[in-house]
């Protein structure tokens, strides 16, 4: 299973990997969609630059690509940057495109620890990793409507949550996920059982500027039903302040402050069983709304 979260750490004996991974798309400037080629990179770290989100690697050879060599990378999750010290041992994919000069847009992600420079090193934060049969939390949102929720109130419903701010930038992050939950909303709703026994729910970790109204904005418009949406089966919230960490930690959402406002972060979307425990995780932007929906439909089929 493909692992990347921001600034997690599964902290074991020096020796043993825990991983770290990366934000699941570009960091500072947009990612492909499709990147020609991944490698298997493995090296040792010989610097952190976290304010350029770069990482100066001494590595082995990557074969098919370059010899072995010490060279800078554009991480494609800074905030991954923050678990990383010189002299770690790390293994990581490197992704490049292509073009007729050769290999170009070198990027790191997926990054995993496999020795520390620094076996005395702790992390200032746990992040959780959703796993199958995990009890999740009866965290409390506020919606759309300025009305408190609770994700215990949906019991008996299959959940399918995920993490966004409205003012993303980036399409292949937030707006991705808001373009997939639209399309997988329209094929709950040509079936009308499933679609009663599911809800769907884009929660924001921007609290402070994505208001009850700025959401019921943007659910208007991603829902493609404006004035007239009432989000009973898609609903749009955000914790509470002093709540926020709580939530991130537990679903595995990295955020860090970026530019002019922006916030990088990582990407989770959950699927929730009727009884309130995780069914899938997806802690990426390449699982596809037809994915989702055959998850979905699987755990409909289960009795409880």
């Amino acid at each position: 299973m493909r692992r990347a979260y921001a600034v997690m750490l599964l902290f074991f004996a020096p020796l043993l990997a825990f991983s770290i991974g990366g934000c699941h798309g570009t960091g500072n400037a947009p990612m492909t969609k499709a990147p020609s080629h991944a490698y298997p990179l493995r090296g040792v770290v010989v610097s952190v630059d976290q304010g350029d989100g770069k990482l100066t690697l001494k590595h082995e050879a990557v074969p098919g690509l370059m010899s072995a060599m010490t060279m800078e990378y554009r991480v494609v999750d800074p905030s991954a940057l923050t678990e990383l010290h010189p002299g770690d041992l790390i293994s990581a994919q490197l992704l490049a495109d292509h073009d007729a000069t050769g290999p170009i847009n070198m990027r790191i992600k997926d990054i995993d620890i496999l020795a520390q420079a620094r076996p005395d090193y702790k992390p200032t934060s746990t992040y959780h990793l959703p796993a199958k049969g995990d009890a999740v939390p009866d965290f409390k949102l506020l919606d759309q409507s300025d009305h408190t929720i609770s994700l215990k109130e949906f019991r008996g419903k299959i959940v399918l949550m995920t993490f966004i701010y409205t003012r993303c930038p980036l399409s292949d992050y937030c707006p991705r996920m808001s373009h997939n939950f639209a399309d997988i909303d329209k094929a709950l709703q040509k079936d009308p059982k499933l679609y009663d026994e599911t809800h769907l729910l884009s929660v924001s970790f921007d609290p402070a500027y994505d208001t009850p109204k700025v959401l019921r904005s943007y659910g208007e418009a991603y829902t493609g039903r404006y004035v007239k949406e009432t989000f009973r089966h898609w609903q749009f919230a955000a914790p509470p302040v002093a709540e926020l960490t709580k939530v991130e930690h537990y679903f595995d959402v990295g955020v860090t402050p970026g530019e002019n406002g922006t916030l990088q972060h990582s990407l989770s979307t959950v699927i929730i069983g009727k009884d309130g425990k995780v069914v899938a995780f997806f802690p990426t932007n390449d699982w596809t709304p037809a994915e989702v929906m055959s998850q979905i439909q699987h755990a409909a089929s289960v009795k409880s």
